[in-house]
């Protein structure tokens, strides 16, 4: 458990209380619920901030069949949408306003590196042993966040297969690794944006159809060349450097996707 749980009820607290005194709180000094990010006031359509966009990340994997949540800090209706889906998979209620039940439950799948619980930076790291997040086409610090981004994505694709474990056999490569390893020149894997995954209790199909309903725009399962082992889930939709950034490419012909 950990040791900052109090704050973070006193937090909670603090937002479920009248306007005014959540105005004389907003403007003390943040008390921090964990050493990632705290929200000090409700979020719903029509609000924009650092705080909206801190949501949207984490909720990016709640986006529906085909759909994406715009980090952009405007919460708009795909935010509410999504915030809708997350309070539904976590038995709260889904009115897609973000308040003290639902930042509660984000804290409990936050670690304190900003990382979702069952995934890390780890895992989505060092492609051919070679560590860091520098070596690709972006900045190691973009890179880093944009594999946040898709861990949030995998909590919610896990979440939606019952809470079993999925494994990350592949995340961010440099250019030198992914040319190593005969990657195609212009994946997402260099983004930071992509995760090859698999299962030991849900089958890659199971994977790929749901990978649909979580925020990924590129998926490859069983049935496509060199993915009979592992499906390919990526964010291309929403990474601005890369050609294939407005399109959508989903193949799994053994599943009957794509």
């Amino acid at each position: 458990m950990r040791v900052n749980t109090l704050k973070r009820v006193v937090v909670a607290f603090a937002l479920a209380l009248p306007g005014a005194a959540i105005a004389s709180v907003v403007a003390a000094p943040a008390a921090h619920a964990d050493g990632c990010y705290t929200w000090q006031r409700n979020l719903y359509q029509g609000r924009s901030g650092d705080d909206v966009r801190q949501l949207q990340i984490r909720v990016a994997g709640w986006a529906g069949t085909g759909g994406i949540v715009r980090i952009d800090g405007v919460y708009g209706p795909q935010t509410a949408a999504a915030v809708r889906r997350f309070q539904a998979a976590y038995g709260l209620g889904g009115d897609g306003v973000a308040g003290p039940q639902t930042f509660n439950k984000l804290y409990q799948l936050q670690d304190n590196d900003c990382t979702p619980a069952h995934f890390s930076y780890t895992e989505m790291d060092g492609g051919c042993g070679q560590g860091g997040w520098s070596g690709g086409p972006l900045s190691a610090t973009q890179t880093r966040s944009n594999a946040v981004r898709t861990m949030w994505k995998l909590e919610a694709l896990r979440r939606s297969l019952g809470d079993q474990p999925l494994y990350v056999n592949s995340g961010f490569r440099s250019t030198a690794c992914n040319r190593q390893i005969g990657g195609a020149s212009d994946s997402q894997h260099l983004y930071g944006n992509a995760a090859d995954l698999t299962s030991r209790t849900r089958s890659l199909c199971q994977i790929a159809s749901n990978a649909r309903n979580h925020g990924f725009s590129g998926i490859y399962g069983p049935g496509y060349p060199g993915h009979s082992t592992h499906v390919h889930a990526d964010s291309r939709r929403e990474n601005n450097n890369d050609r294939t950034s407005n399109t959508t490419s989903w193949s799994a012909p053994n599943c009957g996707v794509g």
